[in-house]
């Protein structure tokens, strides 16, 4: 074989070998993108690429921006968290301990109302705390294939008695048919419950649930309803746990709400809220 022959064989072999190392190294770098986009989408963010090219560095800088915006918005949610806890426990216990001290060195203090007073905000703190219990407490989704179209149809029949009573209208549609979630129907039940509750506080006539696919295939149930719109000062605080601007009102439900929704790998997202509706829309991923 000429020396022209040896050489032609040769430059082949190198372009062959360039050319599927090129391919290897490409799907290996599509496999990684793959890899860290569900790792993001599903908020698990303990990996880490050996930085011995530019994607993995490229990628292991992401999962740092991540992190941090992550920690930024965990940290804001734990000083909201403590600010309305702190509030709330001052608030019960300050008026119990200024009238124990009138009761002790006051003369012409009613002490038996006294009593009943430090009685009812004692009341008011255990309430305060079984209501962190139920949040910290909350108990794992047991999952399981449900119809959307069955479930909604539980949840308008277990609303129907409390939606006749404020005069007020609940329907759902499904505009995408045979709709299925894996979910906790349960607790899921709960979501729903306390988004119609909220409603009907709000004043609300009509509520109305869709239910849909978006574009990621995941399926999105919405509730919509016509009430008093959430001021934009309160927006940021809803989904905090114990922020109520209700007299009567633990401020637990949306947190605990949004908690059932993230246990679920979906979310709870308030997408809309002013003078004509305000809507809730669950996510399932």
């Amino acid at each position: 074989m000429s020396v022209w022959m040896w050489l032609l064989v040769v430059l082949v072999a190198v372009v062959v070998t360039v050319l599927v190392t090129a391919i290897v190294v490409r799907r290996n770098d599509a496999r990684k993108v793959g890899f860290m986009m569900d790792a993001l989408e599903d908020g698990e963010l303990n990996f880490h690429f050996k930085e011995k090219s530019a994607l993995n560095r490229t990628l292991n800088r992401i999962k740092g921006i991540f992190e941090r915006r992550d920690a930024a918005k965990e940290e804001s949610s734990q000083t909201k968290l403590f600010r309305v806890m702190t509030h709330e426990i001052m608030n019960t216990v300050a008026p119990i301990a200024s009238l124990s001290d009138a009761l002790l060195h006051e003369e012409g203090v009613d002490v038996r109302a006294g009593i009943e007073t430090i009685s009812a905000s004692s009341k008011d703190l255990i309430r305060f705390v079984e209501s962190y219990r139920s949040i910290a407490q909350a108990q794992p989704p047991v999952r399981k294939a449900v119809m959307v179209d069955e479930l909604m149809e539980r949840v308008l029949l277990l609303n129907k008695a409390k939606i006749a009573e404020q005069n007020a209208t609940l329907s759902y549609q499904a505009k995408t048919p045979d709709l299925l979630v894996y979910a906790d129907e349960g607790q899921i039940m709960q979501v729903f419950n306390n988004l119609i509750k909220n409603a009907v506080q709000a004043g609300a006539t009509s509520i109305r649930i869709t239910a849909d696919l978006n574009m990621d295939d995941q399926t999105v149930i919405r509730v919509a309803n016509n009430g008093k719109a959430i001021p934009l000062r309160q927006i940021e605080e809803i989904f905090v746990p114990f922020y109520t601007t209700k007299p009567n009102g633990t401020g637990i439900g949306l947190s605990l709400s949004r908690q059932i929704m993230v246990r679920h790998n979906g979310n709870l997202l308030l997408e809309q809220s002013d003078s004509t509706l305000t809507v809730f829309a669950l996510v399932f991923k």
